[in-house]
């Protein structure tokens, strides 16, 4: 039953969004459309913007399933520029009341989940340190999501799947490479020890 409260509520935030910026929309407004009483949305999120983040987890969940392997993460980047075209409306909506950084936390968040489950893949076999894949999740995080933020703040007008086939071939095997290169970390160890 919570679950299905939730996500009737988030429901209502994205029928919301469609019409109105973050900023613009109340719990009144949600818990009214849903039909359910303030205290209801209290229960389960703090504000808002504890809801929207929610709501975009669960989006993420849905767009990246089986999307996580060194396979098919072309597919997962696609599908998540797909899921923000389709959503352009709310996503504007949310890019144009919440600050950059709020949707970077959200891209951040749903990318690294990807990048991490491919980098897992890689690493099989490896003796690489954990602290050493999420450097390498993270530094690929922060290049794919200023890329989709500026695909949102041009108006998502440039062709995702042209963007994602220039990404696999600046990506072809740098993973890979990477990883081998942190392999029981000797690399940067070396660099110290100068």
């Amino acid at each position: 039953m919570a679950q299905m409260t939730k996500n009737a509520l988030a429901d209502s935030l994205k029928t919301l969004l469609e019409t109105r910026t973050v900023d613009k929309i109340t719990i009144s407004d949600i818990t009214e459309h849903c039909g359910v009483n303030r205290m209801t949305f209290y229960y389960h999120f703090q504000d808002i913007y504890d809801l929207l983040e929610w709501s975009w987890i669960r989006e993420a969940n849905k767009v990246l399933n089986g999307k996580k392997t060194y396979n098919t993460w072309q597919q997962g980047f696609l599908q998540i520029f797909n899921a923000v075209s389709d959503n352009k409306q709310i996503v504007m909506n949310i890019y144009h009341s919440v600050n950059r950084e709020q949707i970077e936390i959200y891209l951040y968040k749903l990318t690294y989940d990807l990048l991490i489950g491919v980098i897992e893949e890689n690493a099989a076999g490896l003796e690489v340190r954990d602290d050493d894949k999420k450097f390498i999740a993270d530094f690929y995080k922060y290049a794919f999501v200023g890329l989709i933020l500026d695909w949102i703040k041009n108006g998502m007008k440039a062709d995702p799947l042209q963007i994602i086939e220039r990404l696999a071939v600046l990506l072809q095997g740098d993973i890979k490479k990477a990883l081998s290169r942190f392999k029981t970390n000797k690399t940067y160890q070396t660099a110290a020890d100068d």
